[in-house]
């Protein structure tokens, strides 16, 4: 049932998939952790704007958040590029897609990432500023490498909730493995085949990220005792 001349369209597929997953992993971190530590400052601007976005974007529908924002991107150059008589600038599924789902997935890695800083001893860091340590260098040294002990659990289930999300790009005209597997199966009149070839593509995602997790799991909780029970 299997056609030859669809093999190049379903490692496509494959190939955009993971390329997307990281990207978006990529915007995902880094916003989480800005927003994290904007939620956790002392100023009540930076805490009220970090929760305003992480009640939005939990708050609405992923698809209707990734259409919203493809639409919202290409109006916005648009009303730019009028505005000084440059060229139209059309964005791409691919960058939106990134996009999109960095900034959704942002707000969940926030609240991950702000549970972890919550456990973290805060006499760490006030110790590290006693011995005049920056604060880039405290974070680095000190908070970062606790907090993410801490912080992996969740980071491994966002993480496999947003591969499985990268399907929703199909819906800005993206061929990810869904979209290629989708039209594989109309091409040759077989979809059950196709479809499967995609389940199992993203098992195998899954596996190879849980042992990823476990060593970084390892990492992490290098030099801590573990209570014994």
């Amino acid at each position: 049932m299997l056609t030859e001349g669809y093999r190049g369209l379903l490692l496509d597929g494959m190939f955009v998939t993971l390329k997307l997953s990281l990207s978006a992993l990529a915007i995902s971190v880094v916003i989480g952790l800005l927003m994290a530590v904007a939620k956790q400052s002392k100023s009540r601007l930076l805490g009220s704007l970090a929760s305003c976005y992480t009640t939005i974007i939990r708050g609405v529908p992923d698809i209707a958040l990734m259409l919203l924002i493809f639409f919202s991107l290409q109006i916005g150059l648009n009303s730019v590029t009028d505005s000084f008589g440059f060229s139209q600038i059309n964005v791409d599924p691919f960058s939106a897609g990134v996009v999109a789902i960095g900034l959704i997935y942002g707000a969940y890695f926030t609240e991950t990432f702000r549970g972890a800083i919550i456990a973290v001893a805060p006499g760490q860091l006030e110790a590290a500023k006693s011995y005049g340590f920056s604060a880039w260098n405290s974070f680095r040294l000190i908070l970062f490498p606790q907090l993410m002990r801490f912080a992996l659990p969740g980071v491994a289930n966002n993480w496999l909730v947003m591969v499985k999300a990268t399907a929703l790009v199909s819906m800005v005209g993206l061929s990810d493995i869904t979209k290629g597997a989708q039209d594989a199966g109309k091409g040759s009149g077989h979809m059950l085949p196709y479809l499967c070839i995609a389940a199992l593509f993203y098992l195998a995602v899954t596996g190879v990220s849980g042992l990823v997790l476990w060593w970084l799991k390892n990492h992490y909780s290098m030099g801590v005792r573990e209570a014994d029970i």
